[in-house]
């Protein structure tokens, strides 16, 4: 797949694209407070680990703390509300299928 042609997809979906200098071979995606990382792959862009919650420069990754779930960046916490887990699975959901698409 060409990685291009995936990434105008994304765009055009209303995904914004954004690159950080600590990861230099990723693409972050991010929308409603979501965000996932992209590195190109033998077939593609791929999602590099988990998409989470975006915090600042960092991706806040789902964790159980205390018997709650949470998005946690090193000591910051956002509450996993159900509200934001949905946000979250919509947001892997149509990326994955963004990305799968053919042109």
């Amino acid at each position: 797949m060409d990685p291009a042609a995936q990434l105008q997809r994304i765009y055009l979906a209303g995904f914004e694209l954004q690159t950080f200098d600590r990861f230099p071979k990723c693409i972050g995606v991010v929308r409603d407070g979501c965000i996932a990382m992209l590195v190109p792959g033998v077939d593609g862009l791929q999602i590099l680990g988990s998409p989470g919650w975006h915090m600042g420069e960092a991706i806040g990754v789902l964790v159980e703390k205390n018997g709650r779930k949470v998005f946690q960046s090193k000591q910051e916490i956002v509450e996993a509300t159900p509200e934001r887990l949905d946000q979250l699975r919509k947001f892997k959901d149509e990326l994955r299928d963004l990305l799968a698409a053919r042109s």
